[in-house]
């Protein structure tokens, strides 16, 4: 196969040297053998018709010029011609942008951490939004790239580990193996032989290291987080300190965080015993007195 894409790329090029009438057998040879000249010899080896400096200087040079074109000869009238310049518009301007391979990876990446953010704190709105927005973008712009699929996927892994760190009790293992995974397919991402085409190993390791920065630091919130005593729900009762509001012998009423509950003690307690909760069954709580009770409040009169 290979043999004959080489045959077939030299008798293009012999055809087309010959239609122009330039140097056949060195256009041969630059398919079979690579050989390159430089601008003077190409002119002299008839490679080129000619060398100009710049565009007014070319326009000058192809003035009167005979060409063949569509089947008819036609001449050159360029000396006065009307230069007119397309520049590319802002679509294909912005292309240009987003399909430079570090700004698509960027785009990624941080649409990913957007969602994260998003989705850790529902309510935010922005991050959630600017996220989405910059991951399609960011997968527009691979998808017009040559994309190397398990580079992709390596990336996607490495995320997906990173992510599942924050929640899975398995002590880094899978945070590290994320950021190795991220690092690998950034890497292998862009399947092109284009010298400087590609991720630069920098921008692989800045990523990286922002990575398991964000990831040590959400560890450390979360685990003060899971540190600090419980501030709301059922079991902040538990422990919790009232009052007894009328002397009771099995259950009666209290205040507790300045509301009213009902509760029940397994010894009798007076009015204004202070108390601490031990336990709640739904809307009842059981509770101990808080200190010793005097002797005239153990026996009533």
């Amino acid at each position: 196969m290979t043999r004959k894409q080489m045959h077939d790329a030299s008798a293009y090029i012999r055809g087309l040297a010959q239609l122009r009438g330039r140097n056949a057998e060195w256009a041969e040879r630059a398919v079979r053998e690579a050989v390159s000249l430089s601008a003077s010899e190409a002119t002299a080896q008839r490679v080129v018709d000619m060398v100009a400096t710049d565009l007014p200087d070319l326009l000058h040079k192809v003035n009167g010029k005979r060409i063949t074109a569509a089947g008819a000869e036609r001449v050159l009238k360029t000396d006065h011609a009307t230069v007119v310049a397309l520049e590319p518009d802002w679509r294909s301007r912005f292309l240009a942008v987003i399909t430079e391979p570090s700004v698509a990876l960027l785009l990624m990446m941080i649409g990913i951490y957007g969602l994260i953010f998003e989705f850790s704190t529902p309510g935010m709105v922005v991050p959630g939004v600017a996220g989405a927005i910059c991951l399609l973008i960011g997968l527009f712009a691979l998808q017009m790239l040559p994309v190397n699929y398990a580079g992709l996927a390596l990336i996607a892994l490495g995320i997906g580990c990173m992510v599942a760190e924050l929640f899975l009790p398995s002590f880094g293992t899978l945070g590290v193996g994320g950021i190795v995974a991220f690092a690998f397919g950034a890497v292998m991402l862009i399947d092109t032989d284009v010298p400087g085409f590609g991720v630069p190993i920098g921008l692989i390791a800045a990523l990286s290291a922002v990575s398991a920065l964000f990831l040590f630091g959400m560890s450390t919130l979360l685990l003060r987080a899971r540190k600090r005593p419980v501030v709301s729900g059922a079991d902040t009762l538990v422990g919790s300190r009232g009052e007894v509001l009328d002397d009771l012998q099995d259950e009666g009423w209290a205040l507790v965080h300045g509301e009213q509950w009902r509760i029940r003690s397994a010894r009798p307690l007076a009015r204004g015993t202070p108390v601490i909760v031990t336990a709640r069954q739904g809307l009842l709580l059981d509770v101990v007195a808080s200190e010793p009770q005097s002797a005239a409040t153990r026996q009533p009169t």
